[in-house]
């Protein structure tokens, strides 16, 4: 009998969504469980590894705000990219347009990968357009003020050169295996890269250590936060009871192991579809914000001019607004996480530089425009004030509460929207897992079918507790795989250059065609 991975993984969740049924009847027992289990992990977490969290997240004091160091360390390798590749963000922004379009793309070649351009791009954007577009642009705006959305758009201009660098590099020293299947990222060209350097000893450190952290945060940042954050939401729109968690986990499960199983081709052909969708909704509540307060518009863009600059009050004041509009872009777009990077070696080209260029639109779309959406609302809905109040709101909140400003049914799709950023999150990052955990312990069915149930069984819990240390490990799990990560740059982005300036002769020479 052959084994099928998927339809005994759907007969646990099956069986274990019926115990959970008869375990939202005894809703008072089950409380009591939860909150056992949440106290206990979270206990855990915070005592324990409560050290490498504040490690990660150190912060130096201005004022009465403190900046994290890790905030930093990305913008000033946003800034030096930015400047050693001559602003490529903006001079390279329409060839990168083109070829996602397919203009640089041989109809007619095969190329090794196994996802198109488009595909590669949706599924790294499904990974970073997500929760913090909403709830974290909330939480800038409600410490910052507006004034940090133009911090948000600068970081995030910034940061797509720091994709271009990563996303390259995981082309160039990408894996394929016999079967197809290609292995890369931040793990490979670390590795190999930094070998064919003459620092294969360092090289190996910071590829095992970005592997480690890229799995911690994966089934935490990218999985568990993601199934809590939409059960909450659910709870907030539908009024689903916050004990009926399970049932939520075991849905979700199902629903992102059955396109996971598949692989990277499953995953590609969702993101395709999906993100595109998740991006109209939210973008299209946001545009039927903006029309009906049209006359808002100027205001709020002063708003958000004047609070960049100016230093009234304390948390709202020049620092404020600089540190949270830095805070968001970084942690949003990932540019310099290296996660993106994983995704894009999967693409069909043998241009690695095609790919960096394709990528570098990430950080414009999640940042730029998405987030500056968001912010433009929340900032409508504040000068408006009545009826909306968005006093002593955050996160979520403060941003659900600001759609709703405008109409009462935006609650409901922003709900549809919540569920829809986290699954696509959460396929996209259980990729970025398997990678990292398949560099570590092995190619092969077994193991990657291992990981996918521990991924999937994450998601549960991660719907059915209550947490927060657990949380902030897993953030500084994937911000700590920027410091391995932008490590190994510094030393390769020159690899980077002689790639680029190869590909621009060939490409004005006529050696690389353009098509259609």
């Amino acid at each position: 009998m052959k084994f099928n991975p998927t339809k005994v993984f759907l007969m646990m969740m099956a069986f274990f969504s019926s115990s959970s049924l008869w375990a939202a009847e005894e809703a008072s027992g089950f409380s009591e469980t939860i909150t056992a289990v949440s106290v206990g992990v979270d206990t855990f977490f915070g005592d324990y590894l409560g050290w490498f969290v504040n490690l990660i997240f150190y912060s130096v004091p201005f004022g009465d705000i403190k900046f994290p160091l890790i905030v930093g360390w990305l913008f000033v390798a946003a800034f030096i990219f930015t400047l050693y590749f001559g602003f490529i963000q903006l001079s390279k922004f329409k060839l990168a347009i083109d070829i996602v379009r397919g203009k640089f793309t041989d109809p007619n070649s095969k190329h090794e990968g196994e996802v198109s351009h488009f595909q590669a791009l949706t599924t790294a954007l499904s990974g970073t357009v997500g929760l913090g577009n909403i709830a974290g642009v909330g939480v800038a705006l409600a410490i910052g003020g507006p004034g940090a959305t133009f911090w948000m758009i600068v970081v995030g201009l910034l940061g797509m050169a720091s994709k271009f660098v990563e996303c390259t590099l995981g082309v160039k020293y990408r894996t394929v295996l016999p079967s197809g299947v290609v292995s890369g990222g931040p793990m490979y060209y670390l590795r190999d890269a930094m070998a064919e350097r003459g620092m294969g000893g360092l090289g190996k450190f910071l590829a095992v250590m970005f592997a480690l952290m890229c799995i911690l945060g994966a089934l935490g940042g990218g999985n568990m936060f993601q199934a809590n954050q939409a059960h909450a939401m659910l709870n907030y729109a539908f009024g689903v009871p916050m004990e009926y968690g399970i049932i939520t986990g075991v849905v979700m499960a199902a629903l992102v192991f059955s396109v996971i199983v598949g692989g990277m081709p499953s995953i590609a052909s969702v993101t395709e579809k999906v993100v595109p969708w998740m991006a109209a909704l939210y973008l299209g509540m946001a545009v039927i914000v903006i029309v009906s307060n049209l006359s808002m518009v100027g205001p709020a863009f002063s708003a958000i001019f004047d609070g960049a600059f100016t230093g009234a009050g304390v948390a709202g004041g020049f620092i404020g607004a600089l540190i949270q509009g830095l805070k968001r872009a970084t942690f949003s777009n990932e540019a310099g996480v290296g996660s993106a990077a994983i995704a894009h070696s999967a693409v069909k080209t043998k241009e690695p530089i095609t790919e960096g260029l394709v990528s570098l639109l990430e950080p414009f779309i999640d940042t730029v425009v998405i987030c500056t959406m968001t912010a433009l609302v929340i900032t409508i809905a504040g000068l408006n004030m009545a009826p909306f109040d968005g006093a002593g709101l955050t996160g979520v909140t403060l941003t659900a509460a600001s759609f709703e400003a405008t109409a009462g049914i935006f609650k409901y799709f922003l709900a549809v929207a919540v569920l829809m950023f986290a699954f696509s999150t959460m396929i996209s990052w259980s990729y970025y897992g398997l990678k990292a955990w398949t560099f570590l312990f092995g190619e092969g069915n077994v193991t990657e079918i291992l990981f996918k149930l521990l991924f999937c069984v994450f998601v549960v819990v991660g719907a059915t507790i209550k947490f927060g240390a657990v949380i902030d490990f897993s953030d500084a799990a994937i911000f700590a795989m920027s410091i391995f990560n932008i490590i190994g740059l510094y030393f390769l982005m020159p690899i980077v250059k002689t790639e680029l300036k190869s590909f621009m002769s060939r490409v004005k020479s006529g050696e690389i065609k353009r098509f259609k």
